[in-house]
């Protein structure tokens, strides 16, 4: 650091050399000119002691790449200084920021172009906001008033394509798309200009989004003027750039061509500080160039003063630390002057402090630099009117769009835009887009096929061979249209739908739109996933889904097998073989001990099916002696009684009700009959069916209403169909006329119903939507159902709930069986295990398994003996007992006097037994009873 004598006599001052390029041949480079002289004379004057002394060196660019590159180096190399300010253009800035990065020497540029990466380049401090952020504001201006497409117009350098990619992404954040980017030539003539804006005219978006710098703004301004492009119905918005250098634009031109323009532009506020600089400024000026025309003091002017401020701070910071100036370079032969430059010591020092850095006083007020970066302000929407701009509200990151900002910088609860005088001195906001001039009418395709003419019916005039469409979707899109805030004139295009199997179908169609053949489609057109990728559909104007309609059968209660419905085939079948499972068990566990259960063997076969069916009816009278019997018994009967009132109460509602039952109740039917299927002509549903794993050979296609009755009349097996397979608008409709015939039935498949179609990204479709809405809302859409397929309360069971089968199936009665059936199956185990142990001396011989098990069958086929060895012996004790006390009744009536007189007949009955009651009796015949029972096996 070299010591200087100052004015101020400090001898002890040190000199900073700090070097400027400016382009002087632009307005914005004296304004900036002019600050940074005041800027170091402010310091100058408030740090008279100070320890540094900064030295300007000012260098004109005269807006060259060269011209400014060479300027860095010779003020890197010859003068060496410790910072640059500038150069103001992107394209110059990308060269002399590379030479900081190399002798490690802050650059400081108000270069706004994003292409220009801070973070790639350590020693670059951008001095100004960058185009992209103002990008989130100019969205939110364009989603404020629902816009769906914009045009950007920008110019064709580093300036103009730098914005274009995060412009593009903050629309896309609100759902708009940049349906055109028209680049203009810096040096593009009026005749060029012009015949880019008629292009631009010739589009559908009217909204355009002009980032072009003020002497190209200016032009373009006039030729849209000239192109009648400045009238009611457009909407145009400037960028920070020209709407913050507007006073350099001529008033001429604003006055005549920019009325009603919308502008952004950082918030500056105005304080006592920016008034009295600004009138110095002004003084200044006029002294520096007293030859301009009047030069408004602007934001790149304040940007520049406060760039600079930071910087004299940082020096007063950090230059008395430094040693030396620069590094010297390794002496070489044949040296560049790339090759001669030193490295600063100074300068990593300098580029620390100014990285992150607040100066809470500036001008702009907040001056805030992060990482390099300056950070944005609340940035102010201005509308053009008059000679200037008035302002209309502000937009910050944190509180978006608001009327007014309140003094702590927040924003007010009002998020609306003021009072906006609009191009052609509208009060209403545009729309955003407009029919094409040489496009009067919006082209609208309608298809024309042979049937079901109640949705969509076309016709043409002979004469003047207009196309006329009417029906249920044409006159909702005609009262839709009518709906709608604006007039939006139309045409109808006829679209023909062949009946040939390669005939163009719905799809086709569809991308009449895509092609732009068409500019919209009304008809039954289906929204699908599939369609939605190329074009847009409104919201839906008719119900969704896809059912089959199948012939009614006759009535029930004339066939003569009607007792056979209550119950399924496989419920039959299981209850048939439950029957004589049970007779088999009783069979078994009453076949030893049980004389009805014996005798020939056709009479036991017999009994088996007797005695299980019989409990069908609970007129069994056969006596059972077994417990297991009984326990069998037991859960069997209740399984009897459930089945039995189960079948009684299916049976009297088919023979009381009278009701419509379907010849097929699930589609998986119409697949496993091999069935064949109708569909209607050109509908996506084949797709459908295909997918349902319907074979292709058994689809048939029908395109009208009485195809549809004849097909399902003839049926599958007379070159019909079994079921026809549709969506719901039109099922509803066939029904309404034939709903005596056929009836809906199976599970509904959603869709998304019937919609209008327009291109993709159509700034119209929002706006239908919510006229779709509207319609459906009101009494038009009810009273346009009653005329075109009548009163939907005449038909009965019309509405065509999924219809099942009243039939009981065995599903419903798998408890009750698994009940019965374990039951019986334990004491089926039971027995066998106490007989073959009861009979284990067999099974203990050394006869072959054959003959055991013979010798087993002979035994169970044998008849169980009632008593023992010791029970013989006491039951013939007690029949000579009983002989006796009869004998001595006989001979002396006096003995027994309490004994009635009795017949033969009635002492030499047996007693009763098994679930049988004995009547009343006497002593005797209960001990012979008791004697008789006791012998029994139990």
């Amino acid at each position: 650091m070299m010591p200087i004598r100052g004015e101020d006599n400090n001898t002890s001052a040190a000199k900073v050399d700090v070097g400027i390029i400016l382009d002087l041949e632009t307005d914005v480079g004296k304004v900036m000119h002019i600050s940074i002289l005041l800027a170091l004379a402010d310091h100058h004057d408030n740090a008279s002691h100070s320890a540094i002394r900064i030295v300007p060196h000012l260098k004109d660019s005269k807006k060259d790449d060269v011209e400014a590159a060479s300027a860095a180096i010779y003020l890197l190399k010859d003068v060496q200084v410790q910072a640059i300010f500038g150069p103001q253009m992107s394209t110059q800035t990308d060269f002399v920021i590379d030479l900081g990065r190399r002798v490690r020497v802050p650059i400081i540029s108000p270069a706004t172009s994003p292409l220009l990466a801070v973070k790639e380049n350590p020693y670059f401090i951008r001095g100004a906001l960058p185009s992209s952020c103002q990008t989130k504001a100019i969205a939110a201006i364009v989603k404020n008033y629902g816009w769906r497409q914009v045009v950007v117009i920008c110019e064709d350098s580093s300036y103009g394509a730098g914005i274009v990619p995060y412009l593009t992404d903050a629309l896309l954040e609100i759902s708009t798309l940049v349906s055109y980017r028209s680049v203009i030539s810096p040096s593009a003539n009026d005749d060029q200009i012009l015949k880019e804006l008629y292009k631009l005219n010739t589009m559908q978006t009217r909204v355009f989004i002009v980032h072009l710098q003020p002497f190209l703004g200016s032009r373009l301004f006039l030729k849209a003027k000239e192109a009648g492009m400045m009238s009611d119905g457009y909407a145009w918005i400037i960028t920070d750039v020209l709407a913050g250098l507007l006073g350099s634009v001529d008033s001429s031109v604003i006055e005549s061509s920019m009325q009603g323009v919308l502008g952004i532009k950082p918030y500056i506020p105005r304080t006592n500080e920016l008034i009295n600089f600004t009138k110095r400024w002004r003084r200044r000026f006029h002294q520096e160039y007293p030859d301009m025309d009047k030069v408004d003091l602007n934001v790149f002017g304040l940007w520049a003063y406060d760039g600079i401020t930071v910087l004299t701070k940082a020096l007063e910071k950090v230059g008395g630390t430094a040693i030396s100036k620069f590094k010297k370079a390794a002496i070489r032969k044949n040296l560049t002057d790339l090759d001669a430059l030193v490295t600063s010591e100074l300068g990593s020092l300098l580029t620390d402090f100014m990285q992150n850095t607040t100066l809470k006083t500036g001008l702009c007020g907040d001056f805030r630099i992060v990482d390099g970066e300056l950070q944005p302000s609340p940035y102010q929407i201005v509308n053009i009117i008059g000679k200037g701009e008035r302002s209309i509200g502000f937009w910050t990151q944190k509180d978006g769009i608001s009327c007014k900002l309140k003094m702590n910088g927040k924003m007010a609860a009002n998020k609306q835009l003021g009072n906006i005088t609009w191009p052609g001195e509208s009060t209403i906001a545009p729309r955003g887009w407009e029919i094409p001039p040489n496009r009067k009418k919006l082209r609208v395709g309608v298809p024309v096929k042979g049937g079901l003419q109640e949705f969509i019916k076309v016709e043409r005039d002979s004469k003047t061979k207009a196309v006329t469409a009417t029906g249920f979707s044409a006159d909702v899109f005609k009262k839709v249209m009518l709906s709608l805030p604006y007039d939006v004139p139309y045409e109808f295009f006829e679209f023909q739908i062949p009946d040939s199997p390669t005939s163009p179908d719905y799809d086709n169609l569809v991308y009449k739109v895509t092609s732009k053949d068409y500019d919209a489609v009304v008809g039954d057109v289906t929204i699908l996933a599939s369609r939605s990728k190329y074009v847009d559909f409104t919201l839906p104007f008719t119900e969704s889904g896809i059912s089959a309609v199948v012939p009614v059968r006759d009535d029930e209660r004339r066939n003569a097998w009607i007792f056979l419905k209550p119950l399924k085939r496989e419920l039959w079948m299981t209850t048939g073989a439950f029957f004589v499972f049970i007779g088999f068990v009783v069979w078994v566990l009453e076949h030893r001990v049980n004389k009805e259960f014996r005798g020939p063997k056709r009479k036991q076969f017999g009994m088996i099916f007797w005695f299980s069916f019989s409990t069908l009816v609970f007129a069994h009278r056969e006596t059972v002696t077994s417990n297991l019997t009984r326990f069998v018994l037991i859960v069997w009967v209740f399984v009897v009684l459930v089945l039995t009132s189960s079948y009684t109460a299916s049976l009297t509602s088919m023979l009381t009700v009278q009701q419509l039952q379907p010849t097929i109740t699930d589609l998986n039917d119409l697949i496993k009959n091999g069935e064949y299927v109708g569909y209607q002509k050109g509908s996506f549903v084949k797709d459908v069916l295909k997918r349902m794993k319907f074979d292709s050979s058994k689809l048939r296609s029908y395109s009208t209403l009485e195809e549809y009755n004849d097909a399902l009349s003839r049926g599958s097996k007379n070159g019909g169909v079994g079921a026809i397979i549709d969506e719901l608008p039109y099922l509803r409709n066939f029904l309404n006329k034939y709903c005596r015939k056929y009836i809906m039935v199976g599970q509904t498949y959603k869709t998304a119903g019937f919609g209008f179609v327009f291109p993709k990204g159509s700034p119209l479709v929002p706006d239908v939507s919510r006229a779709v809405l509207k319609v459906m809302e009101g009494e038009f859409m009810n009273n346009l159902i009653q005329k075109y397929f009548g009163n939907e309360t005449d038909c009965p069971q019309k509405d065509g709930m999924a219809i099942t089968s009243d039939s009981l199936t065995l599903d419903s009665f798998k408890g009750l069986f698994l009940i019965a059936g374990v039951s019986a199956g334990s004491a089926l185990l039971v027995f066998f295990l106490i007989f073959l142990y009861q009979n284990r001396e067999i099974l203990t011989t050394d006869n072959s398994i054959r003959q055991k098990l013979s010798a087993i069958a002979k035994v169970f086929g044998e008849e169980k003996e009632k008593p023992n060895s010791k029970s013989e012996m006491s039951g013939k004790g007690n029949e000579s007992q009983t002989t006796t006390l009869f004998a001595s009744s006989a001979a002396s009536p006096e003995t027994l006097p309490y004994l009635p007189s009795q017949s033969p007949e009635r002492t030499t009955s047996p007693p009763n037994e098994g679930f049988s009651t004995p009547e009343p009796g006497t002593p005797v015949q209960e001990l012979i009873t008791e004697a008789n029972e006791e012998a029994w096996y139990i």
